[in-house]
């Protein structure tokens, strides 16, 4: 089962998030901060929190702002939905339900107070009595004939008409067949089949359907059963765990028996890493006193030796297990392993967690960095709970690898993918790096614009705060910046658009054998003609081949004739629209080369209708004739509609002319970065 979507309402900074998507696999939170990031993290895990996790808390939970609603009893915790989720069902959950619940969704919510409702989603529907009443007449009056047939005088019974009017004499049409109405209508129909003439296929069909029908309450009551059993548990992981490197075991041992344990965050590391061993504190600390038996007592001194093998043993397999996994986030390079070995040993009355370097040298946990140690500690929390809740659970990631390096975070990111694979996965950052260029359908923007709002959850990429976006931003300024090197060939365009038209008139084009675009060229947007000089310098510096393309109109012109731009390319890389168009537009733009299949898209597909003034002023350049007709004409608006349209035509659709004028220009491009 995995949650698809979740809305949160009153709680804390929350005042309504509104529904907001949840993805298959992974969910990314960004957000400045206070906008409402760890709020949105511990709601969610009241749908389904561990053992040991604190229920709401209607003094310390509900908005502070709004408390009085509460304590004068206005508002009342048991009525107040805090948190809502729904789940789709996986194959095993489907396994163990009826045929006709297969597609369901179930909706789970959690109230203030603790208390819980469940429901299905898309499910059969419960029956009203109007849904059945004209059957169970139809059955009722053959039940009647047969009734004649079999009873005898002395027989005081009911004939089933009877039975039925005196059932369900005071019950409405739009009454729902629930609990007590749907016993009481089984039991009349188990009484009834008696008179049911079994030769007679159609009302034996309606008794059966009649009878499943009444059941729907009951079988509905028995899926939900089923899938509130198999709702996964929300469990959330937090920074301030930590695994201490040195644990005396006698007094972690003599504090837990003693309940002594009031700082849970300081020893919820440590008391992970035991249930990784696999052994109590106790048994741990009693071996580390135990004397070795006299050597004249074989069978004490075996078993003494084999109570300290398995303790060497299952601390050697949680080392090994650890080690493996640190290694893969880690990620050392070749010659600079940063953790060739992570060792788990018990000496007398001390548990040390130690790493071992590639020279051999042992260093306390504590003395490597705190990205290390927080990495190490993840994997420890992580790999504990595993047998017991991670089987079947979602897991909630409050900034994870704060302390890491930027690059090591990257790093990190592909292992949160690998966790998704196997446990539904959403976490909050700030970070850059665990945000993949190719993640930003996964991310979910989360802001408080103010305080009276309280926190939004926008499922699309959009928000009033501009601070909210800033690590998608700088996620794809990194990319970018990373791209910018990456080919040794390259053309840089004025704007996204010019990117959109040559990209998708070069597959048309290609998937028509007329030409082929240089699969080794990477095309790089300069947001402006003006920026074009910067990117041709950099990439020049890189001795990198390079070459421009440039409208002709006033902004192309000025940029082609910067000296730095032609210094840095020469004439022969710097390509111009007009070195292949062949209209009568002076300074044309990419759009000119294109001109009368976007006039007609743009009438077809926008409303936007141009064609006898672009046929009446051949030599007006096409994008000023939009700019003047249409009114709020976006140059982005235009270029989409192409794309959409590229994707169901071919390159046959274009017109004779403008196949040519791209033939040229797509070989111009070649040759100039040969």
């Amino acid at each position: 089962m995995r949650l698809t979507k979740a809305r949160i309402r009153s709680y804390r900074s929350i005042r309504d998030t509104g529904w907001f998507d949840i993805e298959e696999k992974k969910t990314i939170f960004v957000g400045p901060n206070e906008a409402g990031k760890t709020a949105v993290l511990q709601a969610l895990q009241q749908l389904n929190a561990p053992d040991g996790v604190a229920p709401f808390d209607p003094l310390r939970d509900y908005p502070r702002a709004e408390y009085n609603n509460i304590s004068s009893g206005r508002e009342k915790p048991e009525d107040i939905v805090v948190v809502e989720g729904r789940f789709a069902l996986s194959d095993a959950d489907r396994a163990k339900l009826p045929d006709n619940y297969q597609n369901v969704l179930y909706s789970f919510s959690r109230k203030l107070d603790g208390s819980a409702i469940h429901s299905i989603l898309d499910g059969p529907d419960i029956p009203s009595f109007g849904d059945l009443k004209k059957d169970f007449i139809r059955l009722c009056t053959h039940g009647d004939k047969q009734f004649k047939k079999i009873s005898a005088d002395d027989i005081d019974e009911e004939k089933p008409s009877l039975k039925f009017s005196k059932l369900t004499g005071d019950w409405q049409e739009d009454h729902k067949i629930y609990e007590s109405k749907s016993m009481a209508l089984a039991t009349f129909l188990d009484e009834t089949l008696s008179y049911i003439d079994e030769e007679n296929q159609t009302e034996n069909n309606r008794y059966d359907r009649l009878k499943s029908s009444v059941n729907t309450y009951k079988t509905r009551t028995q899926v939900l059963k089923i899938l509130e059993s198999r709702k996964p548990v929300f469990v959330l992981f937090s920074n301030y765990f930590r695994v201490r490197p040195l644990i005396h075991l006698d007094h972690l041992a003599t504090r837990i028996e003693q309940e002594l344990l009031d700082d849970t965050q300081y020893d919820f590391g440590n008391l992970c890493l035991m249930k990784l061993l696999g052994f109590s504190a106790r048994e741990l600390s009693n071996l580390g006193k135990a004397a070795e038996p006299a050597a004249n007592n074989p069978e004490a001194l075996q078993e003494y030796q084999d109570q300290l093998d398995k303790r060497s043993y299952q601390l050697n397999a949680a080392s090994v297990k650890l080690t493996d996994e640190i290694t893969k986030a880690w990620m050392p390079k070749k010659g600079r392993a940063e953790a060739d070995k992570l060792r788990v040993s018990a000496d007398g009355q001390y548990l040390k967690v130690v790493v071992e370097d590639d020279l051999g040298v042992e260093i306390e946990l504590d003395q490597r960095s705190e990205g290390f140690q927080w990495l190490v500690s993840f994997f420890v929390v992580f790999f504990a709970e595993a047998d017991d809740l991670h089987e079947n659970a979602i897991l909630l990631l409050d900034e994870p690898g704060l302390s890491l390096h930027g690059l090591k975070q990257r790093d990190f990111r592909k292992t949160i993918s690998r966790l998704a694979e196997k446990n539904q996965t959403l976490y909050t950052t700030h970070s850059p790096f665990l945000v993949g260029p190719d993640e930003l359908d996964m991310v979910r923007v989360v802001e408080m614009l103010n305080r009276r709002e309280g926190t939004k959850v926008h499922t699309k990429i959009s928000a009033g705060d501009s601070a909210a976006l800033l690590p998608l931003q700088e996620a794809l300024g990194y990319d970018l910046a990373q791209s910018l090197f990456a080919q040794k060939k390259n053309l840089i365009l004025e704007g996204l658009t010019d990117y959109w038209y040559l990209e998708a008139i070069s597959q048309m084009l290609e998937s028509a054998g007329i030409v082929v675009l240089d699969q080794k060229i990477s095309l790089i947007t300069a947001n402006a003609a003006s920026k074009v000089v910067y990117f041709a310098t950099i990439l020049h510096a890189h001795r990198l081949k390079v070459a421009a393309l440039l409208d002709s109109d006033a902004a192309g012109d000025q940029a082609a004739q910067q000296d730095t731009l032609v210094h840095a390319l020469g004439n022969k890389k710097i390509l111009r629209t007009k070195d292949v168009y062949s209209g009568s537009v002076s300074n044309p733009e990419i759009e000119d080369i294109l001109r009368e299949t976007l006039v007609a898209i743009a009438k077809e597909d926008l409303g936007w209708d141009i064609v006898s003034t672009a046929v009446a002023q051949p030599g007006r350049p096409i994008i000023n004739i939009f700019d003047t007709e249409v009114g709020k004409f976006s140059k982005y608006k235009l270029a989409k509609a192409f794309l959409r349209w590229s994707r169901n035509h071919e390159a046959r659709d274009l017109t004779d002319k403008e196949r040519d004028q791209w033939t040229r220009l797509i070989n111009k491009i070649n040759n100039a970065l040969k």
